[in-house]
């Protein structure tokens, strides 16, 4: 995958993510302009509500996780991070168990732990709870995915080892992932058993 090719893959991914959310605040926003009746009114206002609230979530945490976060060697509050993790996920039904202690930790490692949040989630197809443990210094971090259903997909355990075999905007996250864990040396690694995905950096 080259550059050009990572850069238009992970534009798309967003673009994905956030075309869900928007649209519904179009369709909400067009019954509230044609509807007389009350209750239809009510019921478009929260729906907008919903997705605007969803897709400003999704929105700010991207902006960090994917995003350039300040300049280099900036450091970020991992309880700013804490809150967009359970901003993203509040409204899903994955919940989030958050025990890192109030640290600051350098960007690239905080944008890595985002980004295992996220895969984490993705291996919650019926949803479940993602678990977040974390140390202060040097950084490191276990997150753990427990739920029915729990897997994680051969093309995220490939990628994360640094074999991209789809060339398109699902695995591109991933990509993300495995680069940031390069860049910091974190030694990810991703592991399946008794009922649950574990992912452990650092």
């Amino acid at each position: 995958m080259t550059d050009l090719e990572f850069s238009a893959f992970l534009v798309s991914k967003v673009c994905h993510d956030l075309v869900g959310p928007l649209g519904a605040v179009m369709n909400g926003l067009e019954v509230l302009e044609d509807e007389r009746d009350a209750a239809m009114r009510a019921d478009a206002l929260k729906i907008v509500t919903s997705s605007a609230t969803q897709a400003l979530a999704r929105l700010q945490f991207m902006r960090l996780a994917f995003g350039a976060a300040g300049s280099a060697g900036a450091e970020l509050d991992l309880g700013q991070v804490a809150v967009l993790i359970h901003d993203l996920m509040g409204t899903g039904r994955v919940s989030v168990e958050w025990v890192p202690p109030p640290v600051h930790w350098p960007k690239d490692w905080a944008k890595l732990l985002m980004n295992t949040a996220l895969i984490a989630t993705d291996c919650l197809p019926k949803g479940g709870v993602v678990r977040i443990d974390a140390k202060g210094e040097p950084p490191g971090f276990t997150v753990t995915a427990t739920g029915p259903g729990v897997r994680v997909s051969e093309d995220t355990e490939k990628a994360l080892k640094g074999e991209f075999s789809e060339h398109d905007a699902r695995g591109v996250q991933a990509v993300l992932t495995f680069r940031l864990a390069k860049t910091v040396n974190a030694g990810l690694t991703i592991a399946q058993r008794d009922g649950r995905v574990e992912l452990v950096a650092g």
